[in-house]
């Protein structure tokens, strides 16, 4: 992997460890049962910034074909303006069949055409994408149109929430 891939890649990690750390819902939620961390901040090398984890398989036959992949959508306000809550079944949380984000998508597309925006399926797609590894049980991935459509690289860089943080 090349040097920037692999530092991109540690940084997209670092912004969705902080989305996920911010999903729980209160301080309950979070536990640790290891010593607290070193105050020292480490030292990234370009030899350190290789991600190493086992890639989940590919499968060549879609395990959950005919399966919905997206519970419900729901649609709330907040502060900023309107949100539609996605609420992803367990199929959808696991499958990682090719084109599944497609099919997923569509399924939202079909249930709420309202949805079909560039920003919101960027915000999607870094939600599929990314928060599934990082907090693979966040209870719903919230797209919010008012968001300004920036592009896939940036949504990422935003952590999923480009034009501010979610609240």
């Amino acid at each position: 992997m090349p040097i920037e891939s692999a530092t991109r890649a540690v940084g997209v990690l670092a912004i969705l460890s902080t989305l996920a750390s911010g999903c729980a819902s209160s301080d309950s939620d979070i536990r640790s049962d290891s010593a607290p961390a070193a105050t020292t901040t480490p030292t990234i090398t370009a030899q350190a910034t290789a991600v190493t984890r086992t890639p989940r398989p590919t499968p060549t036959v879609d395990p959950y074909a005919g399966q919905p992949l997206i519970g419900r959508l729901e649609w709330t306000e907040n502060a900023d303006g309107p949100r539609l809550m996605v609420h992803p079944t367990r199929a959808g949380r696991d499958t990682t069949y090719p084109g599944s984000d497609l099919r997923a998508w569509q399924e939202i597309r079909t249930a709420d055409p309202a949805a079909d925006t560039p920003g919101m399926w960027d915000q999607f797609r870094c939600h599929w994408e990314w928060a599934r590894l990082i907090a693979p049980d966040k209870p719903t991935w919230n797209l919010e149109p008012w968001r300004p459509p920036v592009g896939y690289d940036a949504t990422v860089d935003a952590a999923c929430n480009p034009g501010g943080p979610e609240r």
